[in-house]
């Protein structure tokens, strides 16, 4: 019986470990649910359509909207017109809109891409790690981050970038 119990016990603590503060099942812990807000903004590095290599650090000193959207998800391909009327018309001012897509295919964004002309940089995370790292279960995801790399506020889902509510929050950090 005591030997059962001890199994029990040892099952249980096994199971219950990787959720356990400061660890993860998946090896990636820069941030989780509790602390992404008021957290310096993991860097990372990726490449966009054409093999530019793009990082995050790129972008110190400006106020970055990093979305994360797949081209199989509506709402990601709706919000993509409002990303791109805010960043032209806040980029001189210094916002940076950077969108990296989660697909499979590359192939998949750039077709999406010849059909919606952007003016911002979309970067292709096909293994997702860096989707991981910023803990994107859906999409789209939104990290609004500051002058000093700090992630100010996350957004699930479609939003209207040009309205007077999220416009608003980021001009007020330019």
């Amino acid at each position: 019986m005591k030997k059962l119990i001890l199994i029990s016990c040892l099952l249980l603590l096994i199971a219950v470990g990787p959720s356990l503060p400061g660890s993860t099942a998946d090896g990636v812990s820069p941030l989780n649910a509790n602390n992404i807000v008021n957290s310096k903004a993991p860097d990372f590095t990726l490449k966009d359509v054409n093999g530019k290599t793009v990082s995050l650090s790129t972008f110190t000193g400006k106020v970055v909207l990093l979305n994360f959207f797949a081209t199989w998800c509506p709402p990601c391909r709706a919000e993509m017109p409002s990303f791109n009327k805010l960043s032209l018309a806040l980029k001189q001012r210094g916002l940076e809109v950077v969108v990296i897509s989660s697909d499979r295919s590359i192939n998949d964004l750039k077709d999406f891409l010849e059909k919606n002309k952007v003016d911002f940089p979309v970067l292709f995370d096909a293994d997702r790690n860096v989707a991981k790292q910023y803990r994107v279960f859906s999409m789209p995801t939104t990290f609004l981050i500051n002058k000093n790399g700090m992630i100010v506020e996350k957004f699930y889902g479609e939003y209207d970038w040009t309205g007077p509510e999220t416009k608003g929050k980021i001009e007020k950090l330019l």
